[in-house]
């Protein structure tokens, strides 16, 4: 008997108990779509977070002053707050930018001062202000619809201008040109006038866009003031947690970081609480997506417990069919078939059995998953190494629960089984 044979005997063996296949196929339908949506949702994830980083730029390198050690303050349960001698201070940051002024694009300083609400007239919208200096646009990719940013001579005169998102001018001013405008902004239960100097393209995140009205409605959006107001409203003479700076093209940046630890490293060792840490956007893609990739391989193994379950129905419903076919078996047997042609019959029904299971799950996962991604609002990226590794490991459980029962019919007695009732 060749394998079409036994593939023919296989379906005729699925067509007479359509019931019991289905049953029977359900855990590995199960346990191969969960995989294959589960992939595909982690895919479509990496790849946004990827596309959204390298929008970002991959030549940005983050600097910041952390903890040396993770431990929380004795009886506080909070971490230990930076003082001011604990920040970097515009005098560092002058002396490494004249150090490396050949490779270094832009720095990029910002001070949060806080959550507030932007006024005109009956209308409010929330925002976060943060002070920033001229080469913020920059290093954050900032794109201007109208207007102009914050330049160093705002930072200088301390002028109250803001530089706004398309959202909020668009609730705001309905249509009207809002640079040269005033807006009031309520923060810390004082209100301040700024007079709108720019207007900013929302950003893209890694969801997709925010809509206008609920992100100038309801989510906070950014609205950029000088450095020097920020400041100023907080009442702070200098000194930054974080910064970060872009070099120019061609850069080395693994070295570069390197270097930028060893400028600012001696100033932190005398420091017995911070330490200076240094991070490029590659290496920060590399670590997301090994942590991405552990998660979807953590979650998919659990997925894959179905899997085992359904391969154990494959087997216990073979041996079933082998009980139902014992007299089949014995016929063949005594008109001289071999036991490894039985084997055969029983291993090729139990691996269609199971390919048929993997195909359902396959399209139901594959679709699944392109649901679930976009319900997240990322682009679906199903995985053609996840689908050809569904298919082999579908083939694999087939061989590996159907051997048993096709070698117990394999080793059948004839005589035994011809008397079989």
């Amino acid at each position: 008997m060749d394998l079409w044979e036994n593939i023919a005997l296989a379906v005729n063996g699925l067509l007479a108990n359509k019931m019991r296949a289905v049953l029977t196929m359900l855990g590995i339908i199960i346990g191969i779509g969960s995989v294959i949506a589960i992939v595909t949702v982690g895919n479509s994830m990496t790849i946004a977070f990827a596309e959204s980083m390298k929008e970002m730029g991959t030549n940005k390198i983050m600097v910041s002053v952390q903890e040396k050690n993770s431990n929380y303050e004795e009886g506080t349960g909070i971490f230990q707050e930076p003082q001011a001698e604990d920040l970097v201070t515009d005098e560092m940051i002058r002396q490494f930018s004249a150090r490396y002024a050949d490779t270094l694009e832009s720095v990029s300083l910002m001070e949060s001062v806080g959550s507030g609400k932007a006024q005109l007239g009956d209308k409010t919208v929330n925002v976060d202000i943060k002070g920033v200096n001229a080469d913020y646009a920059k290093a954050e990719d900032k794109e201007l619809l109208y207007g102009r940013f914050i330049t160093p001579r705002d930072i200088e005169g301390k002028k109250y201008l803001a530089v706004v998102s398309e959202s909020l001018a668009s609730e705001l001013f309905r249509g009207k040109s809002p640079i040269g405008e005033e807006i009031f902004v309520k923060v810390n239960n004082d209100v301040i006038s700024f007079t709108i100097a720019g207007v900013y393209k929302k950003a893209a995140y890694m969801g997709g866009y925010i809509d206008t009205y609920v992100s100038g409605k309801d989510v906070p959006t950014d609205l950029f003031i000088p450095l020097s107001v920020a400041q100023k409203l907080k009442q702070k003479q200098g000194g930054y947690l974080s910064f970060s700076i872009v070099t120019k093209a061609g850069t080395d940046q693994n070295d570069f970081t390197e270097k930028t630890k060893s400028f600012f490293q001696p100033y932190y060792a005398k420091n017995e609480s911070f330490g200076i840490y240094v991070e490029n956007m590659q290496s920060f893609i590399k670590e997301m997506n090994n942590m991405n990739n552990t998660m979807t391989l953590a979650i998919s193994a659990i997925a894959g417990i179905s899997l085992l379950v359904g391969g154990i129905g494959v087997m216990n419903i073979m041996l079933v069919s082998i009980t139902e076919r014992t007299r089949e078996i014995g016929t063949r047997k005594a008109l001289g078939a071999q036991n490894w042609a039985i084997r055969l019959q029983f291993i090729v029904e139990s691996i269609f059995i199971c390919l048929i299971g993997g195909g359902i799950g396959i399209l139901l996962g594959l679709g699944g998953g392109a649901l679930g991604a976009k319900a997240l609002g990322y682009p679906a990226a199903p995985s053609v190494g996840a689908v050809l590794a569904a298919v082999i490991f579908s083939m694999a459980i087939g061989v590996f629960f159907g051997y048993y029962p096709a070698n117990k019919a394999a080793k059948m007695d004839p005589i035994d089984a011809l008397r079989y009732e």
